[in-house]
């Protein structure tokens, strides 16, 4: 047969994706393991890791080489964590799978709980969403930015960079190392959209490949990442605007629950919705919902159905 070639970054975490999505569809086509050859990029991303992302040209920089790799026909398909990808895509890609969703919480290393952490801490984190949400909870702490891969990350801390951290469980999960920190209930910390999440991608125009990869779909995970990329592309925000969702799936209905921050934690709007998997128009309502109830201070970082970041 022919060989595939699955795209893939090269960080520990991007290539334990990369397993994962390769044996599923080794498993569902009944193929040997070398049938699928792994091709790995340098991520923009993975190369400046001095600043946060939202300042050198946000999720783009997890997806460019891939996606110059698809065009190039260099590769057959590529594997993202959706968390990571533009949420308006070239039209000439297809997620055409989404993996099984994994554990959707943060977890929080170096301290037992938000409550735990002594007063005046700093926290390591670039992410928006991470620094809004624990400024809103402890206005005392202090943010400090953090960027790299979980072993770099983990390392930073252990140096003194920073006296807690946030890190995905889900990543942790894929790297073995699931004896690290306390996960956060997902209710009362809200993760971020797509998190835990695998996707791949593929042209547009590959029916061949999009059809190959329908086996490993699933749908109940492609519907919530859907449904909250959606959520994104309404609210119009971008790589500095901090968002919170959790999305909650009950037969054919969705529940989204969603938060918006201020950068600085300081304000915070929430609004839910429950919807049929068929109302694809649901998403946008309830942005508008969160929107039109949001302060100014919130609202000055979101605008309309344009998410670029």
């Amino acid at each position: 047969m022919v060989t595939l070639r699955l795209g893939t970054r090269r960080s520990p975490l991007a290539l334990a994706q990369a397993e994962e999505a390769r044996a599923r569809l080794c498993a569902a086509h009944g193929w040997p393991v070398d049938a699928i050859e792994l091709v790995t990029v340098i991520a923009s991303g993975d190369r400046v890791q001095d600043r946060p992302l939202a300042e050198i040209g946000g999720k783009a920089l997890w997806t460019k080489e891939l996606d110059e790799a698809l065009r190039d026909h260099r590769i057959d398909f590529a594997v993202h964590s959706m968390k990571d990808v533009e949420t308006i895509r070239p039209d000439d890609f297809a997620i055409a799978a989404v993996l099984p969703r994994a554990d959707v919480r943060d977890v929080l290393v170096g301290a037992a709980s938000v409550a735990a952490i002594p007063p005046g801490s700093r926290v390591g984190t670039s992410a928006p969403r991470r620094a809004a949400q624990m400024l809103h909870a402890r206005p005392d702490l202090t943010i400090v930015g953090f960027r790299g891969n979980v072993a770099t990350r983990l390392a930073k801390l252990q140096a003194g960079e920073a006296d807690v951290t946030l890190l995905a469980a889900a990543g942790l999960e894929r790297l073995g190392e699931t004896g690290v920190g306390t996960p956060l209930h997902a209710g009362d910390w809200l993760p971020a959209p797509a998190q835990g999440a695998i996707g791949i991608e593929c042209l547009a125009g590959r029916t061949d490949v999009r059809d190959l990869l329908t086996a490993i779909d699933h749908a109940p995970s492609h519907a919530a990442i859907r449904a909250e990329r959606a959520l994104l592309a309404a609210l119009g925000g971008n790589c500095h605007s901090p968002i919170a969702v959790l999305t909650h799936a009950d037969g054919d209905t969705l529940t989204l629950r969603a938060a918006l921050f201020s950068p600085d934690g300081s304000l915070r709007t929430e609004a839910q919705s429950t919807f049929a998997l068929s109302d694809g128009e649901a998403p946008a309502r309830l942005a508008a919902d969160l929107l039109e109830q949001a302060p100014e201070g919130i609202r000055i970082h979101f605008a309309g159905p344009a998410l670029t970041g």
